[in-house]
C-alpha cells in the first residue's frame, strides 16, 4: 500500500465527528499512515486484560485508546476552536497547512 498524505499529524487537537465518541476532543497520540487511522488521548477508550509477566507480574485490566479511521475526526481551527477542513498550499517554497475556515496557516 502507498503512503498518504494525511492532513492530520501528530500533537494536533482534533474533535470525533463520527461514531460512538461523536462529540469528544482530544491530542493526536500518533498516526497510523497505513491503516489511515489515528489514536487520540481519551477518546474510544477500550479495556485490555494483561497476563501476568516479568514487567508486570499481577498482570490485571488497563485502560488503552484504540485507532479510530481519520474521517471520523476533524482538526480543530487553532484561532477559532471549531472543526475546520485543512487545505495544503505553497508559501515561500515550502507546503503548509491552512485551515479553510479561517485562512490561517496551522503551526
Amino acid at each position: 500500500m502507498s503512503k498518504v498524505k494525511l492532513k492530520i499529524r501528530k500533537g494536533d487537537t482534533v474533535k470525533v465527528i463520527a461514531g460512538n465518541d461523536k462529540g469528544k476532543s482530544g491530542k493526536v497520540l500518533e498516526v497510523l499512515n497505513e491503516k489511515q487511522r489515528v489514536v487520540v488521548e481519551g477518546v474510544a477508550v477500550r479495556t485490555k486484560h494483561n497476563k501476568p509477566s516479568a514487567a508486570n507480574p499481577q498482570g490485571g485490566i488497563t485502560k488503552v485508546e484504540a485507532p479510530i479511521h481519520i474521517s471520523n475526526v476533524m482538526l480543530l481551527d487553532p484561532s477559532k476552536g471549531e472543526p475546520a477542513r485543512v487545505g495544503r498550499r505553497v508559501e515561500e517554497g515550502k507546503i503548509v497547512r491552512y485551515s479553510k475556515k479561517s485562512n490561517e496557516v496551522i503551526k
